[in-house]
Parts: C-alpha cells; sequence; structure tokens
C-alpha cells in the first residue's frame, strides 16, 4: 500500500550527507513492509534481519560493534553482497539489541558509504527502561517516524486517488467540495477501519467491519503482550489499566486526564511511569495544554493537565464499543462518544503531520480543542462531529488573543468566512505548518 513516508525514503537515500536512518512508530504500523517494499524498488539488493529472532547476530554485535565484521558476517549468513549504493541494509526491532543501536554511530564514522536503516516499535520504551544499557547515537543518525495510515493513504488504498487530489485543490481554494457527501461516507468508514495497515488492507479485501474488528482485536492483544514484556509485573498492569481507560477519559464531558478513573484513589506518582510507557510505545498520543494563545505556545505549557487520545481512532472505536452502525447512520444521532472519536481523528491527523498537541483553557471554562502554532500565527482549531458549529469558545480565544484565523473542522462543507477556514472532516490530513489563511 502506498503510504507518505515512502517519497522521504527516497530522499534520505539520495541526500547528501545521509547517516543510519532510524525509523520508529507503534508496532504494527507498517514499518517493515514500507522498508521491504523500499529495499526491492530502490536498490539492487536489501538484507534485513530481527534483531529479536536472531540471536546470533545479536550475539555478533555482542562481541564488535564496527561495520566491517558486521557486513562480513551478515554477507555469510544471507549469501548476498552487501555492495556501498546498491544494497539496503535492514537492522529491524533494533530495540532488541542495544549494541546494535550503538553501533550506528560506528557506521556513520566509519563506513557511511552504506545505507543502513533500523526499525523499532519499541525503542523509546526499552531506552526509557535501561538507559544505562543503551547509548544512543545522537547526532550520528537520522530519523523519522511512521504512524497509522492516514485518510489520504485510506482513499488511496481505497483506489480514490481523484478524492485526495480533490480534497487537497479545495482546502487551497476554499471552494465547496461537490462530493462533498460521498467523501463524508469514506470518512465515516475510516473512522471504523482506521489506519493499522493490516486492518484497511483487510477492509479493502473484504469489505467487512467484522473481520477488521478481529484484527484490531489481534493487535490489541500483542499490546498487551508488549506491556508484559517491557514493563516489570507491576508496572504491566498500570500501563495496561491507563490505556483500557482512554474511551472512559475521553466519554467524560472534561477530557482531562484523570488519574481517578483509572482507580480510586490513583495519583501522578503512582500512574505517572504508566503514561509515559504508552507515549513511548507510540500507542497513545498526549495533548497538552496551554494557558495562554501566545508565541511560543510550548512556554505556557502546564504539564499536570493533558488529554490522552488512541494513535488509532479505529482502535478507540473497536475498545469503545460504540457500533459502526452508529457511526454509518446518515441521522444526525446525538451521542457525546462521537465528539471525542472525532476529537481523537483530528488528533491523529494532526500528529502524522509533525504537529505538536496542544489546547487551551481559561481559568473559568472556555476551552478550544487544539491550538496550532504555525509560523509567528498561533491558530485555534475547534471541532465538531456534526454540522452545527456553534462554540463560545472558539470566539473568545480568537476575542482574547486577536487571533488572525482560525480553524473549525465539522461536517460541513469547505469555506472562508470572517477569518475562519472552514475544514470538512476529510480534509484535516491538509492542515500543515504551512497553513494558507484564505
Amino acid at each position: 500500500m502506498r503510504r507518505k513516508i515512502y517519497d522521504k525514503l527516497v530522499e534520505w537515500k539520495d541526500k547528501q550527507g545521509r547517516m543510519p536512518l532510524i525509523v520508529g512508530g507503534a508496532r504494527q504500523v507498517g514499518k517493515s513492509y514500507i522498508l521491504k517494499e523500499f529495499g526491492a524498488a530502490e536498490f539492487d539488493n536489501f538484507i534485513i534481519v530481527n534483531l529479536e529472532t536472531d540471536k546470533a547476530l545479536a550475539q555478533k554485535f555482542e562481541e564488535n560493534i564496527t561495520p566491517a565484521p558486521i557486513i562480513q558476517y551478515l554477507e555469510a549468513a544471507h549469501s548476498q553482497r552487501i555492495v556501498p549504493g546498491k544494497t539496503l541494509v535492514i537492522f529491524d526491532e533494533i530495540q532488541a539489541c542495544a549494541k546494535a543501536l550503538t553501533s550506528l554511530k560506528y557506521f556513520q564514522e566509519e563506513a557511511p558509504e552504506y545505507h543502513v536503516v533500523a526499525a523499532g516499535s519499541l525503542l523509546g520504551v526499552a531506552i526509557n527502561r535501561q538507559k544505562e544499557d543503551y547509548s544512543y547515537p545522537v547526532g550520528k543518525v537520522d530519523e523519522m517516524t511512521l504512524y497509522p495510515m492516514d485518510f489520504e493513504e485510506f482513499l488511496w488504498a481505497l483506489g480514490r486517488d481523484n478524492f485526495a487530489d480533490s480534497i487537497r485543490e479545495h482546502y487551497l481554494s476554499n471552494e465547496p467540495l461537490n462530493i462533498h457527501t460521498e467523501t463524508l461516507d469514506h470518512y465515516n468508514k475510516y473512522l471504523i477501519v482506521g489506519g493499522m495497515p493490516a486492518a484497511v488492507k483487510e477492509f479493502v479485501a473484504t469489505n467487512s467491519f467484522v473481520t477488521v474488528a478481529d484484527i484490531q482485536n489481534r493487535i490489541l492483544n500483542e499490546y498487551i503482550a508488549d506491556m508484559a514484556k517491557y514493563a516489570d509485573a507491576s508496572t504491566s498492569v498500570k500501563i495496561r489499566a491507563c490505556y483500557e481507560s482512554i474511551p472512559a477519559q475521553l466519554a467524560k464531558e472534561n477530557r482531562k486526564f484523570q488519574y481517578n478513573v483509572v482507580k480510586r484513589g490513583a495519583t501522578s506518582t503512582i500512574f505517572g511511569e504508566a503514561i509515559e510507557w504508552l507515549n513511548y510505545a507510540g500507542v497513545t498520543l498526549k495533548c497538552q495544554k496551554i494557558t495562554q494563545g501566545i508565541l511560543p505556545i510550548k512556554a505556557y505549557v502546564d504539564l499536570s493537565d493533558f488529554k490522552l487520545y488512541m494513535s488509532d481512532t479505529g482502535m478507540l472505536t473497536m475498545q469503545s464499543g460504540l457500533p459502526p452502525s452508529t457511526i454509518l447512520s446518515p441521522l444526525d444521532t446525538d451521542i457525546p462518544f462521537l465528539g471525542a472519536l472525532t476529537e481523537n481523528y483530528v488528533a491523529q491527523c494532526l500528529v502524522a503531520n509533525g504537529i505538536p498537541l496542544h489546547y487551551w483553557k481559561n481559568d473559568n471554562t472556555a476551552e478550544v480543542d487544539f491550538v496550532i502554532q504555525q509560523g509567528v500565527d498561533v491558530v485555534p482549531v475547534e471541532v465538531k462531529a456534526g454540522r452545527r458549529v456553534r462554540g463560545k469558545s472558539f470566539g473568545i480565544f480568537m476575542d482574547t488573543y486577536k487571533s488572525c484565523c482560525g480553524i473549525r473542522i465539522s461536517k460541513k462543507n469547505f469555506g472562508f468566512e470572517n477569518g475562519i477556514k472552514s475544514v470538512p472532516l476529510y480534509a484535516v490530513f491538509c492542515i500543515e505548518s504551512n497553513y494558507l489563511k484564505g
């Protein structure tokens, strides 16, 4: 399946001063798949090794981490020549071998002619858990993160490239899209399927939401297995409890993460480590509160106040138990959780475009779902699950901070009026740091 990261991989391959590349991301987002596709299409040959299962190679790294003996061993083990510029070497699940991670520094210093990529699903978790064992090659590697497929990639998988192109054109022009209703139908399907490649592939093949749920349950079980494998028993229980509380956290009118929802009497001291584990693993997205809507917004972060979203909206739909028929219904159903699900979807889209997650709340009750910094502009982003778009908080923010513009995301079509850009829910993937005001 077509992924946006592919073009970035090609740029990395050809760039001057290229360093070994680390591709991070949650488990099952498609890292191994896209790297194999990249190796097969862009190189004469490629070698991929899994450091969780290849114990012999892991032992080889324990003996020597310099490039020459590693290359020699890989050639012998795989009966393939590794030719600089023509062969791609992929170290998969690199978090399983600390010395392999350290070796990337020496590949950069002693053998920069080789194309080396490392992928790790739980690299952040491993490093944070056993910092003394890991020597991260700071300044010696290039880095990318792969997220679940966004809605544009979902359209590509469905063979609707023309829809994606039209959405981008109308995002820039602000002119209404004539296939608005049909595109909203695809968006509703995406809320159920989500962006995990295996789930998308299953949906494309079967057009069945039932079999998609089976795939999502399997992925959930893999996440739970990781919690047990990469954390001690006590912490593992807390991690799972925090993760399973997310639907309940988001269902509240106040979606701020509250530890007592996880367990009565719980505190950040007890459960803070579990939250960090989930973030390092890439299975949750943390949205931090800001107290001021002025530059730079990072300077006004309240570290004690945050929302926690799931990294994939399909996984949230499955976890919450929300019936797919509710999402697909042509009627405007008054189900509050649809608002939470929509907000989670927007968070997923923004993060995939490299936009840090922040929301704003004043001392009273006014709250703006997301605030993004684009150049010298601080832009409020309001999210609505339906077509009703009135919101006092949005106006309060714009008046208080004299905002030059704002973005309102809803089921309404494209438009631009009174400094507010109307963005349909299916077009959130167009919002980037180089936002066009009008």
